[in-house]
């Protein structure tokens, strides 16, 4: 019978998990030191600067730093370096790596076998990569979701080759390919991946912050400011047998039903406990494959779920670090599958534990390799700092719309402000020692050194406190010498929030660097117009500072007094996207056009719509065909149970009670799946994405939910013999 299928497919997937974790963990995981290795499969622009001669050389930096145009010549020397040095390595074929806005990287491998006739009319097999391959491909646009932004007629697209950001051979079993990290925009000029507003956001944050540091420091030593990133990647591994019988992973990427299991995370024992040798193994050969595509990974630990766990790497440049962090997701579920687990990158891939998130630690960096967001010894008394601090206020309290619209997914939206994550309301923590000297700023009077004493352990230990405590309930929180944007979802691309983000800040820079100079014009004085301008600034913005518990019930009517905007879903923040008063500075700034700023709302509330859709569809297919059978049979065992009883005149009433109930829930899950199905259906008839996203969000996600409670009340009663789904309890306890 199908429901004896699905259990045996359970049970097993249960048994192979415990197989695996007793002998899987085994595996040799020695790769020696990282320093030996470390960046060897990557080519960076310095390093192919230095295969070219001098003059060559110079003129490739022109075109890495100025955007100068390179020569036939001078394209086809730095082709055939990179080619030569990928060869050496291995690779057999390159590719143009982007990152269209699919959420997922994107590439197409072309051999660098070349078959060319000799001028003797023989036929030569050579290795070749012409110049103008390696600057520009040529992709089919029409088949990448683009909003509108091109039509069949013109469905060309071009890659064009970032050479900031390192190329790689990244290595998949025996095959090598060279990827070439790419840009990616339509044939009218239009931006269709993550990666081209980025760097326009940086190219606009550092003329942006470099005049503003002129200004206030009143020296023009600093050339150009960029932008630093360290991206914390959360997620869960299970084993991957249990994907057979759980098809809401393999469709959803999450499970859709299932009941908490008796331990979950109440003990607060996973976090920073000891890893599993089976998941050591696994993470070690992922930092193993990072290091030699030159990702610096830092830290790795346990994570507060079971089965959850977290990988940061040290602060790079803001655009490469992006891609860093999109080839981390990658080399996280290609190693796991060799290891026989499965990667889950879900926002919340488990009801009742904590989801998981990407922390983005962000900060500003001068040419000279000053952290404007350093606060060092005397904050109070450091303009450049204040100022920086007062551009970051501005920005969030200014663009908190924005920046919510970029964490916006039906994923995070499970996630956000359950407890475990912070809420969709934008606001800034700033600590008690910093939060001190702001408001002594903005309210006039002069503020105090900030310090603390140590903390005396013992007689001979000591701690030394930072000046900064940490707010895990913070969407943004300043930790010492970065701010934290603890919001971002854990499968996401963190270009997209990035850009929104750096493009913010540059606009409030060109905004209180106009403020100051106008002061100074009229004063002459430049450290009293800079302190006026700060001060001012913090008094405007002190609304999106909150130093409470952001979890708490009464802090989203705080919010709304205070002017915050409150969208509790992603349809309430992709509409920011269709009020240009809330979008104008991404223009202003040269970030986005009009047209990409409404194709993003596009793509988003499509995307949004369509993966509702796909988890109400899995979530039907699940009761109907895999827990509807396994109930009926479960009612049936029970009557014949109660009768049976009952001829012996041993029937009670609690049997009669849960033949009901069975009966009951029967009758409700078919109601339940006839109601999500109705919903799905009028989700389908929508005219408009606006309408498609209502119905999603207000009619589609609650009949999910009430599908789901019916099915997990049934795993509540079902034997466990026959229960069809691998459950909570296997999934992150067995295997791991």
């Amino acid at each position: 019978m199908q429901d004896d299928a699905h259990a045996a497919i359970r049970q097993n997937a249960c048994r192979t998990a415990i197989e695996n974790r007793l002998y899987l963990a085994e595996k040799e995981t020695t790769f020696g030191s990282p320093a030996g290795y470390f960046g060897d499969l990557t080519l960076s622009w310095k390093a192919v600067a230095a295969k070219l001669d001098g003059a060559m050389g110079e003129a490739f930096e022109q075109f890495v730093h100025k955007g100068a145009p390179l020569s036939k010549p001078l394209a086809n020397a730095v082709a055939e370096a990179i080619k030569s040095w990928a060869v050496a390595n291995g690779a057999t074929h390159f590719s143009h790596w982007f990152h269209p806005l699919t959420g997922t990287p994107a590439d197409k491998h072309d051999a660098f076998l070349t078959i060319k006739e000799t001028l003797e009319g023989h036929v030569a097999h050579v290795d070749h990569l012409a110049g103008s391959l390696l600057i520009q491909g040529e992709p089919d646009a029409s088949s990448f979701p683009s909003g509108g932004l091109r039509a069949t007629h013109s469905a060309r697209g071009y890659t064009v080759w970032d050479p900031t950001s390192p190329l790689f051979i990244r290595v998949d079993g025996s095959s090598r390919t060279l990827c070439i990290p790419c840009a990616y925009v339509a044939w009218a000029g239009h931006a269709l991946d993550t990666k081209t507003p980025l760097l326009r956001a940086l190219d606009a944050l550092s003329h942006e912050v470099t005049a503003l540091v002129h200004t206030v420091s009143g020296s023009n030593a600093v050339t150009h400011v960029h932008a630093t990133l360290g991206t914390e990647q959360e997620y869960f591994v299970i084993d991957k047998a249990f994907l057979a019988a759980r098809p809401d992973i393999v469709m959803a990427g999450r499970t859709l039903v299932g009941l908490p299991p008796a331990r979950g995370q109440q003990l607060e024992d996973h976090y920073f406990g000891p890893i599993a040798s089976r998941v050591q193994a696994f993470i070690s050969e992922v930092e193993r494959d990072l290091y030699h595509l030159g990702v610096p990974v830092k830290t790795r630990h346990c994570e507060v779920a079971p089965a959850q766990f977290e990988l940061a790497p040290v602060f790079e440049e803001a655009n490469v670090a992006c891609d860093h962090n999109v080839l981390t997701m990658d080399v996280l579920q290609r190693v796991a599958d060799r290891h026989g687990l499965a990667c889950l990158l879900h926002e919340k891939p488990f009801a009742g534990v904590n989801g998981s998130g990407k922390h983005n630690n962000w900060s500003l960096c001068t040419s000279e390799g000053v952290n404007l967001l350093d606060p060092g010894e005397t904050p109070h008394e450091n303009l450049t700092f204040l100022t920086t601090l007062a551009v970051v206020l501005h920005a969030v309290h200014e663009h908190a719309d924005m920046l919510r619209v970029t964490i916006a997914s039906a994923g995070n939206d499970h996630r956000l402000g359950a407890n475990e994550a912070p809420p969709a309301i934008l606001s800034v923590y700033l600590g008690e020692a910093l939060e001190a000297i702001v408001h002594a700023i903005e309210s006039g009077k002069a503020p105090n050194a900030a310090s603390r004493e140590a903390i005396a352990l013992t007689k001979r230990l000591r701690a030394k406190p930072d000046l900064t405590d940490r707010n895990r309930t913070t969407p943004f929180a300043f930790t010492g010498n970065k701010f934290e944007f603890r919001a971002v979802g854990s499968s996401e691309n963190p270009a997209w929030p990035m850009a929104v983000l750096n493009a913010a800040v540059a606009s409030s820079c060109r905004e209180i660097r106009g403020r100051i100079e106008a002061r100074m014009k009229a004063s002459g004085d430049r450290v009293a117009a800079v302190r006026d301008v700060v001060r001012e600034t913090f008094a405007s913005t002190k609304a999106i500072r909150f130093e409470g518990n952001n979890y708490s019930p009464e802090w989203a009517e705080e919010a709304r007094r205070r002017g915050l905007p409150v969208l509790s879903n992603t349809p309430a923040a992709l509409a920011v996207l269709q009020d240009s008063s809330r979008t104008n500075f991404l223009t202003e700034m040269s970030v986005f056009t009009h047209d990409e700023i409404h194709s993003r709302y596009e793509v988003y509330a499509e995307r949004y719509i369509k993966v509702v859709d796909i988890e109400a569809s899995s979530l039907a297919d699940i009761a109907l065909t895999h827990v509807l059978p396994v109930l009926e049979r479960q009612v049936t065992h029970t009557l014949n149970a109660q009768r049976a009883l009952k001829d012996v005149g041993a029937a009670h009433e609690h049997q009669s009670r849960r033949a009901r109930t069975l009966c009951e829930l029967t009758e409700e899950l078919q109601i339940t799946a006839e109601k999500l199905s109705k919903a799905r259906r009028l989700l389908h008839d929508q005219s408009s994405v606006a309408k498609g996203m209502d119905v999603a969000a207000n009619q589609a996600i609650p009949a999910m939910f009430a599908l789901r409670a019916v099915v997990d009340a049934a795993e509540g009663l079902v034997s466990d013999a026959s229960w069809p789904l691998p459950k909570y309890r296997e999934m992150l306890f067995a295997g791991v």
